[in-house]
């Protein structure tokens, strides 16, 4: 329960949590594709959060970090200067970390405090918390696979990692949904609802290729589409055996099926967009659809741009942005196919 005083300040709240998740997210991107992400090889949860201040300082950490075999597939002449460029990129991410749990804790006690939020809505944001936590144990988890003899993040906790980071930010923002959008409508649309969440769960599994993709780093092979080089099914999609490691370790089949699982999704979506023009939908529900399926094709094409241009940061950023925006208008279709805005919200 949230005192209708105090919604407004609880969805600003949330949405202010929302971005710095979708950020952190972002920055984390960034951190992997620009293999940074091992280069901070000592970390405290409490202290720790000032970086090295003089050269003294660069030095121990820099040597700290050569003790760790990722050093050894480092160029002859990496130096000082190239090691301070990927450490911020990890130091910024971790930060970021620490600033989000804040954001969310402080006003937490305080909306508490003041008695403003109450009941069911209280344990609610327990369960966000308990998913922030779980996010920082998993991204702990993941670079500790990489700080081995062989220095390469597992691609399984990085999936872990990330879709924890996003079912994190789709849940706030289901919060923030539930904020707003507050009364049964007199008919939902429950069949656009049913194929809205069939669309979610599909996109959830497309990202978790996603992620394998990243982790194997299969996206800088077979850059052609639609076919993989001259073939439709490249010869490497079958080369592990048994048969079913080809599609959760292979560089080829984890490739495969992010491919043509995003073909599906968009056929998928055409579908969905078919059957909204055919069946009366509100104004707001013909509106949600037309962003799925606009969202849907720009994500598509921006997937086939960065396979073909061999993952430019650019474009691989973008892709993820992609994601996220895929992940809020689904969930917003969704929640709209069932209530519509309050009438605390409605007085402006």
């Amino acid at each position: 329960m949230i005192q209708d005083s105090a919604r407004r300040q609880v969805i600003y709240w949330l949405a202010s949590g929302c971005f710095l998740i979708f950020l952190m997210v972002l920055i984390g991107g960034i951190t992997r594709l620009t293999g940074s992400g091992l280069s901070m090889v000592n970390w405290s949860l409490i202290m720790g959060s000032v970086p090295p201040t003089n050269q003294t300082a660069w030095l121990e950490v820099f040597e700290s970090y050569k003790q760790f075999p990722e050093f050894q597939t480092r160029p002859p002449d990496f130096d000082l200067s190239d090691f301070k460029q990927i450490f911020y990129w990890e130091y910024i991410h971790r930060m970021l970390g620490r600033l989000i749990g804040l954001v969310f804790i402080v006003p937490f006690i305080y909306f508490l405090l003041k008695k403003k939020i109450s009941g069911t809505f209280v344990w609610k944001l327990l369960i966000l918390f308990a998913l922030g936590a779980l996010q920082g144990f998993f991204g702990w988890y993941m670079v500790k696979s990489g700080l081995v003899n062989d220095p390469h993040v597992s691609h399984f906790r990085l999936a872990l990692h990330l879709v924890t980071a996003l079912v994190t930010f789709t849940y706030t923002w289901w919060l923030i949904l539930e904020c707003i959008y507050t009364v049964r409508v007199e008919e939902p649309f429950r069949k656009e609802r049913k194929i809205t969440a069939v669309l979610l769960v599909l996109i959830f599994i497309q990202i978790i290729y996603g992620a394998f993709v990243a982790g194997l780093k299969s996206g800088l092979f077979y850059n052609t589409f639609p076919k993989m080089g001259e073939q439709w099914i490249a010869e490497g999609v079958f080369a592990l055996t048994p048969m079913y490691l080809n599609f959760i370790e292979g560089v080829a089949g984890v490739q495969f099926v992010h491919r043509y699982l995003g073909v599906f999704i968009t056929l998928y979506a055409m579908y969905m967009f078919y059957q909204s023009k055919k069946n009366r939908l509100s104004d707001l529900m013909n509106q949600a659809v037309i962003y799925i399926f606009s969202v849907v094709i720009i994500q598509v094409i921006l997937g086939i741009f960065t396979l073909v241009f061999g993952v430019p940061l650019i474009l691989a950023v973008l892709h993820q942005v992609g994601a996220f925006m895929l992940l809020m208008v689904l969930v917003y279709t969704i929640r709209v196919s069932k209530y519509t805005v309050g009438a605390s919200l409605k007085k402006d």
